[in-house]
């Protein structure tokens, strides 16, 4: 089976953006893999230089099975990016593993992710593949079933990506009438469904709330994993994702991680409590507040 094309999303960070392809290059799949670089425009004159730089370096890219990169003539913004981006490859493919420029892969990453494409090709419960674990919960299996899709390190297949719903106010209006929005929350420890109602609001551009929902509704099930594959390196100040204290951070897995077929093909309940753990732990109000302490102390008064 020929690899799935790897989707690499950037704009103006030109060192993470590196940091992210010599991680890929570790991957012993990358030279046979298509890489399809999408380079969104400068949105406005602060970030051309940047812009720029990475443009440059992305143009020297060399050791994947091909490289093709499309440069955006105008800013699309991250959510209309990816859309498109997706959209487009995966009726090119029929699959697509998809990156964001901060972000950093170990070295079997690329053959979990084709390994996982091809096991869970025809199951159509299984749409998501996500490779990357911010919980660091050692009860969590290698690999396991859950109703909650992660953007950091994502594949999915034409098939799954069908069920994407672009209308957050739809997906909202659902989730309401079928009085799924405390499940959706994870029991109510994660404010999911606030950030989708803020989508709708025009308060923030999510695609990845979007895609969760989407999911969601239709009771589709992602494959995510215990041991994490992707680490997150854009909570820095460089990037729309700012601070994180260090909440989601993750220690790469440098070994295989098998893929085998998981059954029944059923949510994992004690994953579910494994999260609805986390975020309890990480966002009832005392450590939200211990945490806005750390920053004051630090000398960082942002919101």
């Amino acid at each position: 089976m020929p690899y799935a094309p790897i989707l690499l999303f950037v704009y103006n960070r030109p060192a993470h953006t590196r940091q992210l392809i010599e991680s890929l290059l570790t991957n012993a799949e990358a030279s046979q893999s298509p890489l399809i670089i999408y380079s969104d425009a400068a949105r406005d004159d602060s970030a051309r230089p940047a812009v720029a730089e990475v443009r440059r370096f992305i143009r020297t890219i060399s050791g994947f099975g091909s490289i093709e990169i499309i440069e955006r003539e105008e800013n699309w913004g991250l959510a209309r990016n990816i859309i498109d981006g997706v959209t487009t490859q995966i009726n090119r493919y029929g699959q697509v593993i998809v990156l964001e420029d901060d972000l950093i892969v170990a070295p079997y990453f690329l053959r979990f992710m084709n390994d996982a494409l091809d096991m869970y090709k025809d199951e159509p419960r299984v749409g998501h593949i996500q490779a990357c674990d911010f919980t660091r919960d050692p009860s969590l299996p290698d690999t396991f079933l859950i109703k909650w899709t992660g953007s950091w390190g994502w594949a999915t297949w034409k098939r799954a990506w069908q069920h994407f719903n672009p209308d957050g106010k739809a997906l909202l209006r659902q989730l309401e009438e079928r009085r799924l929005t405390r499940l959706f929350d994870f029991d109510g420890t994660y404010r999911f469904t606030r950030m989708l109602r803020r989508q709708t609001e025009g308060k923030n551009n999510s695609w990845a709330i979007r895609w969760n929902a989407s999911l969601f509704l239709a009771d589709i099930l992602s494959l995510n994993v215990g041991r994490s594959l992707v680490q997150n390196n854009g909570f820095d100040g460089s990037g729309t994702n700012c601070g994180g204290g260090g909440l989601y951070d993750s220690s790469l897995w440098q070994k295989p991680l098998p893929v085998e077929r998981i059954s029944p093909i059923a949510e994992n309940q004690e994953a579910r409590r494994a999260f609805a753990h986390y975020y309890h732990r990480t966002n009832c109000f005392w450590a939200k507040a211990l945490r806005r302490i750390k920053r004051t102390l630090k000398g960082d008064f942002g919101a």
